[in-house]
């Protein structure tokens, strides 16, 4: 069994500039984790010794696609324990990030592993992205909650427009298999990069990040 210094290097493997407090906070994610599923069970059986693979490393993908600015306002839709968002957050110290989900027990979990974690840019909602009023984003993320016609409903009236970033404002979703039926119903033409090009590990076959510009 890999410790966690070793499969932290998985995350330094891909970045190299992190401070010794976020690397202490990506450290911290995997106990915190581990404990919590016990009680509220947010990350599946499976994955958890997988964690840096399959969750953060995973959610830093995003991060690979775009840098995110200081004072950028991020919501992620359904964030169930935290990915993409905590990740992102400790990526973006300076970024604020808004997390919703309408499962008030997985924010439960988010919220103890930001305070474990010291976690400061991070708030949480408990409610559903659509009933979300008098609030703009500069972008939306999320990982696998819905299909994108449905993610673009919800994100959309949420979004600022403009760029003041690499890629225009919208949403950025984390996505596997298949997309093309999907993409082809939601009637977006989005922007798709195979995560495997960014970190070439055989969990990321097959696994995509969707960039859909506010327009």
């Amino acid at each position: 069994m890999e410790s966690t210094p070793q499969k932290l290097g998985l995350i330094l493997k891909y970045f190299s500039d992190f401070t010794e407090a976020q690397i202490a906070q990506f450290a911290a994610l995997e106990a915190l984790y581990t404990e919590w599923n016990t009680k509220i069970n947010v990350v599946s059986r499976k994955d958890i010794n997988s964690i840096y693979l399959h969750h953060v490393l995973h959610s830093l993908s995003i991060a690979a696609l775009v840098e995110f600015k200081p004072g950028c306002q991020i919501i992620d839709i359904g964030c169930g324990g935290g990915f993409p968002g905590i990740p992102l957050a400790i990526f973006f110290p300076n970024t604020e990030f808004h997390l919703v989900d309408s499962i008030a027990k997985k924010l439960k979990v988010v919220e103890a592993v930001c305070e474990g974690a010291g976690i400061k840019n991070i708030t949480t909602q408990h409610t559903r992205a659509e009933e979300i009023k008098n609030r703009k984003f500069d972008f939306a993320i999320s990982r696998a909650v819905a299909p994108l016609k449905d993610l673009w409903t919800w994100a959309n009236p949420l979004l600022r427009k403009g760029s003041h970033h690499d890629i225009a404002n919208g949403l950025i979703c984390l996505k596997g298999g298949d997309l093309n039926q999907e993409i082809s119903e939601s009637g977006l033409r989005p922007k798709m990069m195979p995560i495997y090009k960014i970190f070439p590990e055989e969990y990321f076959q097959e696994k995509y990040i969707i960039h859909a510009g506010k327009n």
